[in-house]
């Protein structure tokens, strides 16, 4: 006889109801827990890979303890050391057989990995990381990426990924950065929301993190408290995350680490359910950062003891620790009504996974050959990568090279791997702790893609004696201070680590022209060298293909299309300096510090030139609750294909709270050949003019606002007015989060 829920007909909520009401106390505790096996032998802060883990995983369940009642999760089987991508898939598989075996339902678990810059496997494609995704400007390609991203995780057996990060930036000192999407929410929102949908429609569970406010810490230290007043957290900090839910239909979300004016997210009320559950109507689980629930002990100091810290977290709505059992207790159960909303939501998603049917598909468990870097993930990560580099500045025309020349590539990063790969890697994540390894997958460095692009060149050490000069800094990524960037790697200042700066100071005066290349986790200040540079390039951790897409830039090969996800400063100091300030954040006569960007968010030149034609709307006055039409026609008036991005921004004249000065609400990729020409379509709703009041409701008020149809925040090629008209309207989680632009 099959049993309500094992019965495939019937909705995911009743099955999982019916097998949570035949669960025992133990048994429902146990679907909140998670179990890392390997941790332990994390035997000093050096080998963590998470806060804590040589303290904390000695003294969390260990799996046997758990098995007679089941198990929620299963943390990182294939993240956590490296192994090859069959045998870690039939490990899998049997670690699975002996947990159905262990508990009287016969429930597996749900496995989750990392998958920030790809999964985090052995032998798994590095794609760019978070920063270069959001270079691109590009949501149809980030789908793309991460739809195959989920398909070689589910292929192997695994059910959640720990992606997309959708903190907004407000300060780069922070060693996340290279995570992050960018600093402005609507870019963050529409990037983050492409790779929710293609994780999510491989059948991977996409988790949101870190919610919320985690990149708006005082002083961009890691775990530091966030400064947020209620307008900067609604409007700036919050909606990415909404739009990934609404729009992306993301199936988890993780709490961060830092409070908000004293109360830690892990055990933050209105956040995780009067505004994530009831506001939202998110029905998905939320789990917590790892080690987030002994946090709230620890290091909040918000708990008495272990317990008291499940009780608070669970309350609040952490329905599952992660990524080890420490303060959820089976042995000592949790109040029912909250153990039995937290397991129901946890068993919801395993029956939505085809994990409570009877004939559900059994995992792989042979040991035929498995390729995680296949050749289409290998084209796509080449594509975000080529659409990711920046040019910065090419005021002498000296790129794109000619082959023929006697080239000096100096500085540390040039001939690294490590320049490549962000902080969530794998080889920097785990590899870095087996040296007697192979990394996996092949990762030219800049030096080596560079003989590769000019076959023809002269290299030479001494730039005194070349053509040309290419000058290669940034960052080497790492955790809690082994890189210059990535999770615990934060800045005091913006200027270049490891003494590069004084490299460029060097080579500035030995004769040739000089191209900065910046391969990084962050922006840095360039403003020493700016006027003195022949030419600045810029890639954010640009992955496995990232040395050949720099040096096809550096070529013209490939047609320089990035544009800055975040600004690059002038100077080092003066942070943070967000562009989406309000007019006291700017530059002006109260201050001697100008926070002006050298390069401003949305910036990017191209090896072309472009026209942009006079926009049209359909009309210039519409109701607070109506839309209109802009067109615009973009011209390619130069030699050579290219690439223009046409961006959008909102400048609202008059609110009644200080508003950013302008911010972004609409963008798209304009590709055309030499002499081609498209028309751009905007269709502008009148919601994406809304922004929290004085009185903490969101509004759409009529009057005056202005469309800037520009090629950055700051370069603005034509201001359309616009006038709204009718009541004050109030809008809420239904309201239209998107421009829709179309190019024909």
């Amino acid at each position: 006889m099959v049993e309500p829920w094992q019965d495939t007909t019937l909705p995911a909520p009743v099955r999982a109801a019916d097998l949570l009401a035949r669960m025992t106390a133990e048994e429902k505790t146990a679907q909140l827990c998670s179990v890392w096996i390997g941790a332990e032998k994390a035997d000093d802060a050096a080998s963590d890979v998470a806060p804590g883990q040589h303290t904390y995983a000695a003294r969390s369940a260990a799996l046997d303890a758990l098995l007679p009642h089941g198990l929620g999760h299963l943390t990182r089987p294939f993240g956590t050391v490296p192994v090859e991508p069959a045998e870690g898939a039939a490990r899998l598989a049997e670690l699975q057989r002996v947990i159905r075996s262990g508990n009287r339902f016969a429930l597996p678990a749900i496995a989750h990995e990392e998958c920030l810059t790809g999964f985090t496997a052995w032998r798994a494609t590095v794609f760019p990381t978070p920063l270069a995704w959001g270079a691109t400007f590009d949501p149809v390609l980030i789908t793309e990426m991460a739809r195959g991203i989920g398909a070689s995780m589910r292929s192997v057996g695994v059910h959640q990924g720990l992606a997309p990060v959708l903190d907004v930036v407000r300060d780069p000192r922070w060693g996340r950065t290279e995570e992050a999407i960018g600093e402005d929410p609507y870019l963050v929102g529409t990037i983050g929301t492409a790779y929710v949908r293609g994780l999510e429609s491989a059948g991977i569970v996409a988790t949101l993190k870190h919610f919320a406010g985690y990149a708006a810490s005082r002083g961009a230290r890691n775990h530091a408290p966030a400064s947020l007043g209620p307008r900067e957290l609604a409007d700036v900090v919050l909606p990415p995350f909404e739009m990934a839910i609404r729009d992306g239909g993301a199936r988890s979300v993780m709490p961060a680490y830092n409070d908000i004016d004293g109360l830690p997210a892990h055990a933050h009320v209105e956040l995780l359910t009067q505004l994530l559950r009831e506001r939202w109507q998110f029905t998905g689980t939320v789990v917590s950062d790892y080690y987030g629930v002994s946090l709230l002990e620890e290091a909040h100091r918000i708990a008495d003891g272990e317990r008291h810290a499940a009780r608070l977290a669970l309350a609040a709505g952490v329905d599952v620790e992660l990524p080890a059992a420490r303060c959820f207790d089976p042995a000592d159960p949790l109040p029912e009504d909250l153990l039995d909303r937290a397991a129901l939501r946890v068993l919801t998603q395993k029956c939505e996974l085809g994990l409570l049917d009877p004939d559900r598909e059994p995992a792989r468990d042979d040991a035929a050959p498995l390729d995680l870097n296949p050749p289409h993930l290998r084209e796509v990560a080449r594509k975000i990568a080529e659409e990711s580099v920046v040019l910065l500045a090419n005021d002498s025309g000296a790129l794109p090279l000619g082959d023929g020349l006697r080239v000096a590539v100096v500085g540390p990063l040039a001939d690294e791997q490590a320049a490549m790969l962000g902080c969530y890697t794998f080889p920097r994540h785990v590899g870095v702790h087996h040296p007697e390894l192979p990394m996996g997958v092949e990762v030219p460095t800049l030096a080596e893609a560079l003989r590769v692009e000019f076959p023809h060149a002269v290299f030479v050490d001494d730039p005194a004696a070349a053509d040309i000069c290419l000058a290669v800094v940034g960052d080497r990524s790492g955790l809690f201070g082994r890189g210059s960037s990535g999770e615990g790697c934060d800045a005091e200042d913006l200027q270049l680590p490891y003494e590069q700066g004084r490299l460029l100071d060097e080579v500035m005066v030995c004769g040739p022209p000089v191209v900065i290349v910046v391969l990084s986790g962050r922006p840095y200040a360039l403003g020493r060298w700016a006027e003195r540079a022949a030419a600045v390039v810029q890639a954010f951790f640009p992955g496995q293909e990232g040395g050949g897409a720099v040096a096809g830039v550096l070529s013209g090969r490939v047609g320089p299309s990035g544009r800055l996800p975040i600004g690059v400063p002038r100077n080092p100091g003066g942070q943070p300096a967000p562009y989406l300030a309000p007019p006291l954040g700017r530059h002006g006569f109260p201050s001697t510090v100008d926070p002006t960007p050298l390069y401003p968010f949305g910036h990017g030149l191209s090896y072309t030139t472009f026209n942009w034609g006079q926009p049209v709307c359909d009309t210039t006055e519409f109701a607070t609750g109506g839309e209109t039409v802009l067109r615009l026609t973009v011209r390619n008036t130069g030699e050579r294909p290219g690439t223009e991005v046409v961006q959008l921004y909102l400048h609202d004249p008059v609110g009644t709270v200080a508003r950013p000065e302008v911010r972004l609400v609409g963008y798209a990729r304009v590709p055309l050949e030499a002499g081609a020409s498209a028309e751009v379509h905007a269709t502008f709703p009148a919601d994406l003019a809304a922004y929290t009041g004085a009185d903490g409701r969101r509004v759409v008020e009529p009057g005056a606002l202005e469309l800037h149809v520009a090629a950055s925040s700051a370069h603005v090629h034509h201001t359309v007015p616009l006038t709204l008209t009718g009541p004050v309207r109030e809008v809420g989680h239904e309201r239209r989060m998107w421009c829709e632009m179309r190019v024909k």
